[in-house]
């Protein structure tokens, strides 16, 4: 989403290519998704409270399954990252770091466990995620949105696996969706204004 129409284009046709070169396969670690944006040079900073692999989230089915296949992986991306031009900071964001950066800067990338979060503007959307709250999910999604603006109430993003168009939440259900387990924190601030 944050891809010129030639970048895209460039992506899609050499996808398997870049995935091969970047050395990752089914799973895509936040790490990883700044080397693709420094690939495409696009100025980035990511934030996370661990610059490596929590051990812990094996007890989420995701990662047990994934975690032997990515950890070396993942652990050299970070030892690497300063030398290869990719900025990772060990910390988390506040709330108000993020909007000031959405106001002042440009989007942001944020890791959130998918049941946990869900856009006020699409019903279909809500009631799955009102149901799974209500009644609990034992497991872990994680997947990324990309955040693009406010309201005096409500944060804008963009989801990837919605067709094109604007969702809003409350903060503190986003909140919810990035501070939980497995996520790390993770978020990437983009330095370009896309609006």
């Amino acid at each position: 989403m944050l891809l010129s129409n030639k970048q895209r284009e460039d992506f899609l046709a050499r996808f398997n290519e870049i995935c091969e070169d970047e050395g990752f396969g089914e799973s895509t670690w936040t790490i990883d998704l700044c080397y693709l944006l420094k690939r495409f040079h696009i100025k980035h900073c990511m934030y996370t409270i661990l610059l490596g692999v929590n051990e812990d989230y094996r007890r989420h089915g995701y990662y047990d399954r994934i975690m032997h296949l990515d950890t070396q992986r993942v652990y050299s991306r970070f030892r690497d990252a300063l030398d290869s031009g990719v900025q990772a900071v060990e910390r988390s964001v506040s709330m108000k770091e993020l909007v000031s950066h959405l106001t002042d800067r440009g989007p942001a990338i944020v890791l959130v466990d998918a049941g946990l979060l869900s856009c006020d503007l699409c019903k279909h959307n809500k009631l799955k995620a009102e149901f799974r709250r209500c009644f609990g999910s034992n497991y872990y999604r994680g997947h990324y949105v990309l955040l693009v603006g406010h309201t005096a109430r409500r944060l804008l993003y963009r989801d990837p696996a919605l067709s094109p168009r604007l969702c809003a939440t409350a903060p503190r259900r986003l909140q919810q969706a990035r501070l939980t387990s497995g996520t790390d924190h993770d978020i990437i601030f983009i330095y370009n204004s896309y609006r």
